[in-house]
């Protein structure tokens, strides 16, 4: 189940995916709150970092600042993979967006402000289209 490692087939393959719904970034001092079904978890000794759906943030109370969309770069990257990420992180850097990066075992995510969600994806079909 080895991953992609050469940068240009990376790129060439990217598929970017929007998937639907609004994501929010918060944290709780403890365990996952009852109800909430995150899709990115982290754990750091401020908290645990949630990404969620933001209906689920505002159900549950939880404060956030941060409106994200969530796009999956559908080709399957190794995890010792150089360079995607920074072209990626480069190529949105330069339409002024943020893009915050996760990686799963098999692609990954981006999370890039809600708003920006149809140019991020444009932005990045017209990079895989360069490699």
């Amino acid at each position: 189940m080895t991953g992609e490692r050469d940068l240009r087939t990376l790129l060439r393959g990217m598929r970017p995916e929007l998937n639907a719904g609004r994501y929010v970034f918060t944290t709780v001092p403890g365990a996952v709150p009852e109800g909430l079904t995150p899709v990115v978890t982290v754990t750091e000794p401020e908290g645990r970092t949630l990404v969620v759906h933001q209906e689920e943030a505002d159900r549950a109370g939880l404060a956030y600042d941060y409106v994200a969309a969530w796009i999956t770069l559908r080709v399957h990257s190794a995890l010792d993979a150089v360079g995607l990420t920074a072209a990626v992180a480069t190529a949105l850097a330069q339409a002024g967006f943020s893009c915050n990066v996760v990686a799963g075992f098999h692609h990954d995510h981006l999370f890039v402000p809600y708003v920006a969600a149809d140019e991020a994806l444009r932005r990045l079909r017209a990079l895989s289209d360069q490699a």
